[in-house]
């Protein structure tokens, strides 16, 4: 009886945790939709307007390793609950902007909350489930995530065509409803860990991050210049300092760093889905922010639904089976949105179907591989880690992808069988991100052989 009141336990908790995905989800790809519209309003480029994106990442990034450090040493219910009410703050900040300044503030401070979201879905699963069935846990996790960036577009379109892209922010206020759940459904352990968290790592970190994707905006050698002595001193604090923000010592761990690379890779080639096709759609196809929300929406469904399918396969068939389908799912996608980039809509809305199911199915693979090769004690850590590298690589591409856009007279083709010249850049973009998914297919092959033939 005992046992059945743990399981049901587990089981309201993983749903309570799936409902905060959903909304801490959507919260990111509503903006993406909106973008254009605050490109337009506040005269931005491009590149400018992508840091409501990427900065947003950046603090993301950051803010999911340290939240991992504090959830091996505090309550997990108390960080979700500190977490939660400084990105309400900032939903605040966002909603009252006058300036794109302000939007951007905003945003900042909600993703200095919201960070505590991705190490949270990761240990969850890790701290609450067994191995064997940890894969079910992370497809609904998954599934979650997959659902949040279907009905993101949809209802960024609804709220910029009829009343204001200011009130994103309030939809995003939504996540607080889980506060009292969470605190009600996780226990009350405490990390072992008391050491002190490494502010002054965790800083160049932010700092090289930061410095690194303002130069390739910029395209500033000095920025760059910044950015390398900010990494160059990262790696010296690690070395001296007594508990550095990211331990050393993980990356001894061959399976974690396999890991590591290639879900960072993964991550950056799927931020093609959410922040290049509303450009796409809007700029060469002329769709309002609603209907490019409706094209996006199937493919993001279908991923929701077949995401609980691929956690159980992870457990069942082994996480090698549901990687490689990912990966030929996103090399179908990617390979055909390259051909067909600024064609029918309905044909894009097809395709997106293929490049959705291979981004859920990886995280679902990458995720379980990943938390499998931690030991307990740095599984908080070790998870905001994970969640971070996805993150830096999503605030890579954004960037790269917002440069390249700004490409004026390309008039060569990367895939020759490209069909329309007006969406060139598109096309040569999506193109480089098969070219890409080929190459972390191989990466994922010399690494995880021995799982895949195992099954495991």
């Amino acid at each position: 009886m005992k046992t059945d009141s743990i399981e049901k336990r587990k089981g309201k908790l993983i749903l309570i945790l799936a409902v905060a995905m959903v909304i801490s989800v959507m919260n990111s790809t509503m903006f993406n939709i909106a973008l254009p519209t605050i490109t337009n309003e506040f005269h931005l480029q491009p590149s400018q307007a992508g840091w409501i994106v990427t900065g947003y990442i950046v603090v993301y990034a950051i803010g999911s390793v340290m939240f991992g450090k504090l959830a091996d040493k505090y309550k997990l219910k108390n960080l979700l609950t500190v977490g939660l009410l400084i990105f309400a703050l900032g939903s605040l900040v966002g909603f009252l902007a006058p300036n794109f300044w302000f939007v951007l503030a905003g945003r900042i401070m909600q993703a200095m909350g919201a960070s505590v979201m991705p190490a949270t879905s990761m240990i969850i699963p890790t701290r609450y489930f067994t191995p064997e069935t940890r894969g079910r846990a992370l497809g609904i996790t998954s599934s979650a995530t997959a659902f949040g960036t279907a009905i993101g577009p949809i209802i960024a379109g609804l709220v910029t065509n009829f009343i204001s892209w200011h009130y994103l922010f309030v939809i995003s206020l939504l996540i607080l409803l889980t506060i009292p759940f969470f605190r009600v459904f996780l226990d009350n352990e405490e990390g072992k860990m008391k050491n002190k968290t490494d502010l002054i790592g965790a800083f160049l970190l932010a700092g090289t991050l930061a410095f690194l994707l303002l130069a390739i905006t910029q395209g500033s050698f000095l920025l760059a210049f910044i950015g390398i002595v900010l990494f160059l001193l990262f790696l010296w604090r690690i070395r001296v300092a007594q508990n550095p923000f990211i331990q050393g010592s993980l990356f001894k761990n061959r399976s974690f760093s396999a890991g590591l690379l290639v879900s960072a890779l993964s991550s950056g080639i799927g931020f093609g889905i959410p922040y290049l096709t509303p450009l796409l759609l809007q700029g060469v196809n002329g769709l309002s922010p609603l209907l490019s929300g409706l094209v996006m929406f199937p493919g993001a469904v279908l991923a929701a639904i077949l995401g609980r399918k691929g956690g159980k396969l992870a457990d069942q068939k082994g996480n090698g089976f549901v990687a490689y389908t990912a990966l030929l799912c996103f090399f179908v996608g990617y390979g055909i949105l390259s051909i067909i980039a600024g064609a029918s809509p309905y044909f894009i809305m097809i395709v997106l179907i293929f490049a959705y199911v291979g981004q859920t199915f990886i995280q679902i693979a990458l995720g379980n591989t990943v938390s499998r090769s931690l030991p307990k004690e740095q599984a908080g850590v070790g998870m905001g880690i994970f969640m971070m590298m996805n993150f830096i690589a999503g605030a890579t591409a954004t960037t790269l992808i917002s440069k390249a856009l700004e490409i004026k007279g390309a008039n060569f083709k990367i895939n020759p069988l490209s069909l329309n010249y007006n969406s060139l850049n598109y096309s040569n973009i999506y193109a480089v991100l098969a070219i890409l998914i080929v190459i972390v297919t191989f990466i994922y092959m010399m690494n995880f052989r021995k799982e895949t033939i195992k099954g495991h």
